[in-house]
Order: C-alpha cells, then sequence, then structure tokens
C-alpha cells in the first residue's frame, strides 16, 4: 500500500525529537552579517540597567506570573511556584530534541529552572517542576552556565520554565553580556504570562517559544491547575507576536536568531482542543506563524492509570491535529513522525 506525502513526513527522523519542517514559506529572511542580540542593543542604548532595576522590584511584590501572588520573595516569602530569591537550575547542556531552527549541528543551550507556576498531572518532569529539585544559585552563576553553552558551540540559550525567575535572567543576561555572551536568548514558557512581564522582556528575548496549551479553561484548570488560563495565553501570545511578529529570521544555516514558534501538544481524546487552539491563531495573529505541532505525550505523573490521560496519543487522533493544522490555513511548522504510521513508502 502507498502512502501519502503526508506520511512520508511523520517517518522522516530527525535525532532526539523526530522533529522536521513539512511546510514552509521560502521567502524565510537571512539576518545580516551585522546582527547582534537583542539585549546588546539594549544595554548600548543604557536601558539594560534600568529594566534590570525595575523587574527585581517586582520580587517584593511578586506578580511575575497571572497568579499575581504577591509574596514579598526578598524577604523570604513564597507564592504558588515555591520558588525563591534565587534561581535554582536542574541542569544545563546542549539539547537535540528540540525543532531544527534552534537545534542545528550543536544542540540548543538548554537552562533547566526548578519550580513552576503550573501544576499538569501529567508533567513529565514533575520532579523539578513540582517539587523544585535543583541547585539555587547566585545569577553571576547563572551568567556563567549562560557563557559556557555558548562554549560549547550551542546556538542559543533555552531558557525552559523561565517566568518566575524573569529579573535573575534579567540580571545574568546582562552580566554575560559584558563577558562575552553574543547568541540568543529563547524563553521557553509554558503561555502563562502577564503582559506586564512581557513588556519587560522585550529588546531582550531574541526568539519566543510559548505553548498554546488549551481552548477551554474548565479543561486548563482540571489538567493543569490554571485559573483563566485561556485569556490569560491568548493576550501573552498577542503581545509576543507584536514584540516578534511571524516571520522566523534564520541565518545562512537556517538556524533561528529571531522570531517566535507556538508549540501545541496534541493531547488524547482531544482534551487540548487543538482545532480551536489553531483556528484562534491562524485567526487573531497570522497564517505564517510557525507552529510546533507536537505528539509526544505520554502517561507520567498522575496520569498514569487515568482512563483517558493513561495513554499516549493515536495516530488517528494526531492526523486529526494535522488536519486541524490544514483546515487553519497555518503555512509554516514543525510536525513530528508518528510510529504507527511508519512503514515503507511508496513514492
Amino acid at each position: 500500500m502507498g502512502y501519502t506525502r503526508r506520511d512520508l513526513l511523520k517517518c522522516s527522523l530527525f535525532w532526539g525529537g523526530s522533529l522536521l519542517l513539512p511546510r514552509a514559506s521560502q521567502a524565510k529572511t537571512k539576518i545580516e552579517p551585522t546582527w547582534i542580540p537583542a539585549f546588546d542593543k539594549l544595554e548600548r542604548e543604557g536601558k539594560f540597567v534600568q529594566r534590570v532595576k525595575q523587574a527585581y522590584s517586582i520580587f517584593e511584590n511578586c506578580q511575575l506570573c497571572p497568579r499575581l501572588c504577591g509574596v514579598n520573595r526578598v524577604k523570604g516569602e513564597k507564592g504558588f511556584c515555591r520558588a525563591p530569591l534565587k534561581p535554582i537550575v536542574f541542569s544545563h547542556h546542549p539539547h537535540f530534541g528540540e525543532e531544527m531552527s534552534l537545534v542545528g549541528e550543536n544542540g540548543s543551550g538548554t537552562i533547566f529552572f526548578s519550580n513552576c507556576n503550573l501544576r499538569c498531572i501529567f508533567c513529565q518532569n514533575w520532579p523539578i517542576s513540582h517539587e523544585g529539585k535543583g541547585r539555587e544559585i547566585r545569577d553571576e552563576d547563572l551568567a556563567d552556565l549562560m557563557l559556557d553553552l555558548q562554549k560549547t558551540g550551542c546556538h542559543n540559550i533555552n531558557l525552559v520554565t523561565p517566568t518566575h525567575v524573569m529579573p535573575n535572567i534579567l540580571n545574568a543576561t546582562r552580566t554575560a553580556l559584558k563577558k562575552g555572551l553574543k547568541i540568543p536568548l529563547v524563553y521557553n514558557t509554558s503561555g502563562y504570562e502577564t503582559v506586564a512581564t512581557l513588556r519587560m522582556l522585550e529588546d531582550v528575548v531574541d526568539i519566543w517559544l510559548p505553548d498554546a496549551k488549551y481552548a477551554d479553561d474548565g479543561i486548563a484548570r482540571r489538567l493543569s491547575g490554571f485559573p483563566d488560563y485561556v485569556v490569560h495565553n491568548r493576550a501573552a501570545l498577542r503581545e509576543i507576536f507584536r514584540q516578534a511578529g511571524a516571520e522566523l529570521v534564520l541565518d545562512k544555516e537556517g538556524i533561528a536568531r529571531r522570531g517566535m514558534i507556538i508549540r501545541h501538544l496534541v493531547l488524547p481524546a482531544a482534551l487540548a482542543g487543538t482545532h480551536d487552539v489553531l483556528s484562534w491563531i491562524a485567526a487573531e495573529l497570522s497564517p505564517q506563524v510557525n507552529i510546533s505541532l507536537m505528539d509526544q505525550y505520554f502517561p507520567a505523573h498522575q496520569a498514569v492509570g487515568d482512563p483517558v490521560l493513561g495513554r499516549k496519543v493515536t495516530g488517528e487522533e494526531y492526523d486529526a491535529a494535522l488536519d486541524a493544522f490544514d483546515a487553519a490555513g497555518l503555512q509554516n511548522g514543525w510536525m513530528q513522525q508518528h510510529d504507527e504510521l511508519c512503514g515503507p513508502v511508496s513514492l
């Protein structure tokens, strides 16, 4: 039996995450030889130091995320995320399971921050996110981690779960810049953000990597403990789009330097509301926005044994997500291979 072009793409492998670019505009902009990171420009304008001070003042009445806990982290108080004043880092290393334009040959320089403002019952990293396992470090140490990843050859600094440590990230980035940091910052977030926090990051973050997790607030609260996820997520995506636009800017090797990629994880039984999520992005942002449509869900943490979440996504469910991508008129993005569909390909 022959396979369609879509089936062929699903069976094409990319190391780590099996990710590839199935459809992309040929009008991708290449960066100029004089490109510099956004945060370098902010420092040259003399505005970076004040931005750090403004960010740090938020710790005295923490409202970094939509939970608006209001705790004084300077005095040791902890809010929902349980994060202290200093960042806790679980690991840092080159990562090869991200989208191709982030990984390149040398990997994405990933820093995994502990603690989280989510409580996803299917969290694959729950000891890190829920229990806060990791090592507490100074901002100066975080800057050194960034420089170490750059020295290793990583194409970017990929900040995973960064919202609750945003002021530390700003301070560390400025410190690292003075020591020679010159690769892009990737802000890898759940998309549960306040517009105010995102605006503090304008002209600092080069590549935005937000999630669009859900289309229904009831499901978002039940599965991830989010209050009012949809309205906050969509406001955040609008703000990121305002800052970054739809175009993903690449260098001559195809490595991303600036822009946004929206990630969406397909869940069993269409619980994520994939059709509605993708339709909203195309209609309210742009059909040109790059989408990473992920087929990597597996039962973890409290989802193990659940009658719905206790299984992987089926081939039919992921195929329906790809149909939703097409129906929305989206044009750029990545999808993942689904093992059930792989086999001999007839062209």
